[in-house]
């Protein structure tokens, strides 16, 4: 079983606004609602391909069980801890046709209290050998910036895989914990090491930092450059995009997240993994949201 962790889930709005012109009146040509964050994300696409997944993390208020209860009826499993307060978020996302591009606002989210912290550990006390954690996305208010550190230590010596996908300095710090797989894509990555944009033979000298550092597999997103895969077993791989046109980004690295579980479970080959994951990223920003187990599958032969 796969368990993700997503400490400040959202419900995305996204609005298609020809032209969009800030500061004046727009309509939208189309509305969607995506049930967001980034352990939702990789949940939703596990579930497509067929992977079993339970999504936990925290919910508030009627846009949470909006969340909850609209992820059950597309048959993905969720055990949130309930907040007594707050609102779970909505983000907001523009995309303006005739290259206007893409606009995000994200909310807040509530404050998660320590009594609802030590509830969501409680549940994680349940997960036994072989099971995969993933720990997906921002904190929000109210969690200390080690709550990745104290999640992966309650799980130490059991036998789990886990995963994180964040960025700066909470990446940094869980190093040390020997996460199975960490997913910065190169952006991050050079943020990380005080850097620019990275040449690829960088990309690969910071993921080596990494490994070194702790990390057993650094998967590096890198748009439309493709992804660079370092296992644990000191090999690198370098993959490309197929041909086609992105649609969007929103949930592209939480599907190659979701891509690489579904393949290495499957196989246990690091290869076959990437491939996987380099399949679902693309199959996504291909797509208005995120990618069906069939388009995913259908771009897998590419790679």
């Amino acid at each position: 079983m796969v368990y993700t962790v997503t400490l400040n889930p959202a419900l995305d709005y996204e609005v298609l606004v020809d032209g969009f012109r800030a500061g004046e009146l727009n309509r939208t040509s189309r509305e969607r609602m995506h049930f967001g964050g980034k352990g939702v994300n990789v949940s939703t696409v596990l579930h497509s391909l067929g992977v079993e997944t339970t999504a936990l993390g925290f919910v508030a208020g009627f846009t949470g069980k909006a969340l909850e209860d609209g992820l059950w009826a597309r048959g993905i499993p969720t055990d949130f801890v309930r907040l007594d307060e707050g609102l779970t978020r909505v983000n907001v996302k523009i995309r303006s046709g005739r290259g206007g591009g893409e606009t995000e606002i994200n909310s807040q989210g509530p404050a998660i209290p320590p009594t609802a912290l030590e509830a969501l550990l409680q549940k994680l006390d349940r997960l036994e050998a072989g099971d995969v954690l993933v720990l997906a996305g921002s904190l929000p208010a109210g969690l200390p910036e080690n709550v990745y550190q104290t999640i992966l230590n309650r799980v130490e010596g059991r036998g789990v895989l886990t995963v994180v996908d964040a960025a700066r300095e909470v990446l940094k710090d869980v190093l040390p914990c020997r996460p199975f797989l960490v997913k910065p894509n190169s952006s991050e990555l050079g943020e990380l090491f005080g850097k620019g944009s990275l040449t690829e033979e960088e990309v690969l000298s910071c993921a080596e930092t990494l490994q070194r550092q702790g990390a057993r597999n650094i998967l590096v997103s890198m748009a439309g450059d493709g992804s660079l895969l370092l296992d644990e077993t000191g090999r690198s791989r370098r993959l490309g995009v197929p041909p086609g046109t992105v649609r969007h980004s929103v949930g592209a690295g939480d599907s190659m997240v979701a891509g690489f579980l579904a393949g290495w479970l499957e196989t246990r080959d690091y290869a076959a993994a990437h491939r996987m994951g380099a399949a679902a990223g693309s199959a996504t920003a291909f797509s208005d949201g995120l990618a069906t187990g069939e388009e995913i599958r259908r771009l897998l032969p590419l790679f």
